[in-house]
This record gives structure tokens, C-alpha cells and sequence, in this order.
């Protein structure tokens, strides 16, 4: 074990001291942004809540509510030392855990019947400067809006991340992360430099190791599990330091990557009303067309990135929204050369989005494209989603890696599900996330991400309110997703057009035979090939599958 010292560390706010002794000579930050983690008058007393506790109701459910937990208790940490603790005590009384880190876990992971012990990172949200390690430290329960800010306003840097301002760095991380930079900058975990897990021996005992990028580093693959592999697998991530590769010099601002001064952002809709077959056909052929000729990562067009949101018809609207950063050689003729190639030949023109479309509120003032400060824009666009701000709304979700555009027969089916006059909600959708760009420079091996070479991402959606509206919204998007990709099993396999599923788009339905009839594994579907050295991690760090739930990395066969 490596030795245990002190690292002087810039804060936004506030300190904490508690060591746990890591590994690899290479120990965690002594301070920590305050928010809600200082262990103020020496030892914290643990926070557990029980059910009886008015709090046990907020913190036994997530973003979709159709997964309600009861768990014996809910265990908040507020450091390395109490997740240690945290896990040591559910271990010994034998009981299942898990880990929430934002609450946006899709599937039911997180809350479960089985799931004795919730562990709580969420006062876990502190984001500081490691001066030692030249990089900067991020608590697994910070939220990726409070990353921005904290980043952005202290520093000047920022990360390639999602949009949703309310998801858990913890769960987003591990499963690779991206967002609208990162055709620009790649994905999240392409500037992961390294991370602190909580793990659990074959012995019993818990403890906290820091795995790097360093391939000397004798922990290297469990870093390397971190970066696509999903989270929940391994052990209980607490902290992640990022450093953008190849960063040299000794200030801050220059360990990681600087997002644009200012964006130009645009919000245009096409009417379902005049929205025909043919015309439906047309917008996505150019949008597929579009992106399989300009994903390269040396592309000019990798500084942008356009979302096309693909409502049911009961929306009123198909929208695109894009993004563009504004200092890049005429930004404003690649983003009206963009909207046009998509748009034009469609038919009819464009309106501006005055009434909400997918995820996204009405944002009419971005008809005509504006110049807009970056961290204005991620706001903007990221905390005004009506999907993220309702506590109501149950949900199902579906994903797929496109490497090519869809086929005509793909559209048809879309087209079809899209407008079928039996399944009337509006907020059932499919919202296609450019890829592509710098995503690709990186070599497929070099993280456990290993969907590198796709275009852009589907997401298949649909969000409700209510019990009475669950057989109804999965059973529609169970047909769309299935007749999409009928032609390989109802799943998008890894072929010269597909690559498989998002690992944090989780899809409660990909292991069930009956529904995945391609004969391809969930974890192929999520990891391809590199799901045998996934395992061989999971034995390694988590050999008494104590991390588990119902689509984990198991344990090797033989």
C-alpha cells in the first residue's frame, strides 16, 4: 500500500478533513467544497433514515417513478470514510445495497424489492482543485449543473457532459457521458484521469482504492472499468479527478478543457400538420446523410451539434435544436448551411418553437440563432426540461448506436408508430444525439466505451403520469423499438448500420429472450467485446458480488 499524505487543494468553498488510506501511493484530496459535507466538531454521526422518517419517502425514489424503493434504511455519506463505513455495516448484516448517486437511474438498479440499504452520495457534491495531481477533483454525488458552474466560474474550464442539469456525476460518468460538446471534445470519460472506489475484498474487507489512467498504475483496469462500464459494477465510486490529456503547465485553467466563450444556439420546429410520409422521409434521410458525411473528428463541423427531437404526432411538432460554438471559423454560415441541408428539401418551412417539443420548453426567441455566453446556454438549455422538473411522471426508454443513417424501411416504421392514432401522447418520442467528431479519435480499447464509431445515438422515450398509463406507453414503445430494428431480432445489433445500446439509457426489456430476439447478449448489446474484461474487473475488485442488480457485469463463468 502506498503511503498516505497530504495534498494542498484549491476549494470553492469550505474544507473537509478525513483520510481513508488508498492505494498506489496516490491518496484522496484532505479538502472538500463544503455543500453539505463538512464533518463539522470532529467525528460525523452517520445519517441513516428509516422508514418511519418524513425524509424516507424523497430519498426511495428517483427520476422515474415507477421504481419505488423500501429499503431498510438510507444511508447519506458525506465522505470516503462513511461510504467505507456505509458498506462495511450493510456487508456484515448481510444486506443487498445500492448506490444513488442523481436518481435518474432508468430501470428500477437503484430501487428494488431486493435492495435492503440505499447509500446516498448526493451530499457528496463538491468539486475542487487537486494542485498534487494537477487535476481536478469531482464528488460522485455533484450534479452536472453544479460541475459547470463550479468548473467554469472558478476556473474557466468545463467538462464534455450532458444537457440535464439534475443527473448524478456518479451514474453519468461511469457510463461514459456526453453531451453537446462532445463532438468537439469527445466523450465525458475521455478526460477522466482518475478515480477513488469503495470496494469490497474477498475477506469482507472495505476499503478505498484510486485507480488512474496510468497503465503502470497496478489498478489501471478498474479506471479503465470506470469509463464506460457502467456504474454499479464494481463498487461505490467517491470521487473522479479529471485532466484533459496532454494538459501541461502549471495553472488550473489550463489542466482541462475550455469550453467556448459563447454559443450560437438555434430552435426551429417542422409541423406534424403538414409533416407527410414523404416529407417525414426526406428529414431524416438528410439528417443521417448529413452526419455520416461530417462525423470525422477533424470534420469543420464537429463544433456542432443538432438534436432532432421526433414527437409523437400528438406533440404537434417535430423540433431541432442546435448548437454551435460561436468562435470557430463563420459559425454562422456552418449553422445556416446545417439547418438548410436538414430542412429545406423537406418541404415546408420551419416555424419557431413556441410550444414544448420532446424534452425541451418552448424556446421561440431561438428562431433566429443567437450568440449566447456558454454557461448561459447550458442553463438555458438544460433546467427547463418539463420531463426533469415533474415529480409525477413514470417513463421507458430504449437506446441504440446508429453508425449509419436509418433505412427506409427503419423510417417507415418510425413514421408509422409516430402517427398512430391509438397511442395519443405527446410526450412520447425519439430523440436522435449527434455522435461522431472527436468521440471517434479515441480507439475503442482505450475505454470500456466501446461504441466509438457511430454518428449520432437514438433515444426511444415515452413519459406519463399514473399506473393506468403504464401497459398502454411500454407496449407502444416496445413496437416502435421492435419494428425499428425488426430485421436484426428487435434489437439494434453491432453491424456495419447499428452498434448496440447505451449502457446508461438502461432498458429493462434487453434481457428478456422474448423481447431480444437477436440473438446478441444485453452485454454485447452494451459492451461488445469488451465485456470479458469487464468481468475479469468485477472478480477482481467485487469478487462476493456485493455491487449487483439486475443488468451488472457478473462474475466470470470459469
Amino acid at each position: 500500500m502506498g503511503n498516505v499524505r497530504r495534498r494542498s487543494v484549491l476549494t470553492i468553498t469550505g474544507a473537509l478533513a478525513g483520510a481513508t488510506a488508498v492505494e498506489w501511493g496516490l491518496p484522496r484530496s484532505q479538502a472538500i467544497a463544503a455543500t453539505g459535507s463538512a464533518n463539522a466538531g470532529g467525528k460525523a454521526t452517520p445519517i441513516t433514515v428509516l422508514p418511519d422518517d418524513p425524509r424516507y419517502p424523497e430519498l426511495t425514489v428517483g427520476h422515474n417513478t415507477r421504481w419505488v424503493g423500501t429499503p431498510d434504511y438510507v444511508r447519506l455519506v458525506r465522505s470516503t470514510d462513511e461510504v467505507v463505513q456505509a458498506v462495511r455495516d450493510a456487508v456484515r448484516a448481510d444486506k443487498r445495497v445500492s448506490v444513488r448517486s442523481g436518481g435518474h437511474c432508468y430501470a428500477d438498479h437503484v430501487f428494488n424489492p431486493d435492495v435492503k440499504v440505499v447509500i446516498d452520495m448526493t451530499m457528496m457534491s463538491a468539486v475542487s482543485y487537486d494542485e498534487e495531481r494537477k487535476a481536478f477533483a469531482v464528488e460522485a454525488g455533484a450534479t452536472l449543473m453544479d460541475v459547470y458552474q463550479r468548473l467554469y466560474k472558478g476556473w474557466g474550464v468545463g467538462l464534455p457532459a450532458g444537457m440535464c442539469y439534475s443527473v448524478g456525476a456518479g451514474g453519468h460518468v461511469t457510463g461514459g457521458g456526453f453531451g453537446l460538446l462532445s463532438r468537439q471534445y469527445g466523450l465525458t470519460v475521455d478526460h477522466l484521469d482518475a478515480v477513488e472506489v469503495v470496494v469490497v475484498d474477498d475477506d469482507g474487507t472495505v476499503r478505498s482504492v484510486v485507480a488512474t489512467r496510468d497503465e503502470q498504475d497496478p489498478h489501471h483496469d478498474l479506471w479503465w472499468a470506470h469509463t464506460g462500464g457502467g456504474g454499479g459494477n464494481f463498487g461505490i465510486v467517491t470521487r473522479f479527478w479529471f485532466r484533459t490529456p496532454g494538459a501541461s503547465g502549471a495553472e488550473p485553467s489550463g489542466q482541462l478543457m475550455r469550453p467556448p466563450k459563447d454559443v450560437l444556439l438555434s430552435a426551429v420546429t417542422l409541423p406534424w400538420a403538414e409533416l407527410d410520409k414523404q416529407r417525414f422521409t426526406t428529414l431524416l434521410r438528410n439528417y443521417g446523410t448529413w452526419h455520416e458525411r461530417n462525423s470525422a473528428p477533424d470534420s469543420p463541423y464537429a463544433p456542432l451539434c443538432g438534436l432532432l427531437m421526433l414527437n409523437h404526432k400528438a406533440n404537434g411538432n417535430v423540433g431541432l435544436v442546435t448548437q454551435i460554438d460561436a468562435s470557430v471559423p463563420d459559425a454562422e454560415g456552418k449553422l445556416k448551411k446545417y439547418l438548410s441541408t436538414i430542412t429545406s428539401t423537406v418541404g415546408i418551412d420551419t416555424q419557431p418553437m413556441t410550444e414544448p417539443v420532446g424534452e425541451q420548453p418552448p424556446l421561440p426567441d431561438l428562431f433566429t440563432p443567437q450568440r449566447i455566453p456558454w454557461l448561459t446556454s447550458v442553463r438555458l438549455i438544460g433546467t427547463h426540461y418539463p420531463s426533469l422538473t415533474n415529480p409525477t411522471l413514470r417513463g421507458a426508454y430504449k437506446s441504440a448506436y446508429q453508425r449509419k443513417g436509418f433505412t427506409g424501411a427503419q423510417i417507415a416504421s418510425l413514421y408509422q408508430h409516430l402517427t398512430r392514432s391509438d397511442h395519443k401522447n405527446p410526450m412520447s418520442n425519439l430523440i436522435l444525439f449527434p455522435y461522431g467528431g472527436k468521440v471517434s479519435e479515441v480507439k475503442p480499447s482505450e475505454t470500456a466505451t466501446a461504441q466509438r464509431d457511430s454518428v449520432f445515438k437514438a433515444l426511444f422515450s415515452t413519459q406519463w403520469t399514473g399506473k393506468s398509463g403504464d401497459t398502454d406507453n411500454v407496449t407502444w414503445l416496445r413496437e416502435i423499438f421492435t419494428d425499428v430494428y425488426s430485421s436484426t431480432g428487435g434489437y439494434p445489433a453491432p453491424n456495419a448500420s447499428t452498434d448496440g445500446c447505451y449502457v446508461n439509457y438502461q432498458d429493462s426489456d434487453i434481457t428478456d429472450p422474448k423481447l431480444n430476439t437477436s440473438g446478441v447478449p444485453w452485454h454485447t448489446l452494451y459492451y461488445k467485446d469488451h465485456y470479458p474484461r469487464l468481468t475479469r474487473v468485477k472478480a477482481k475488485y467485487d469478487p462476493k458480488n456485493v455491487f449487483r442488480h439486475a443488468q451488472s457485469v457478473q462474475l466470470p463463468t470459469s
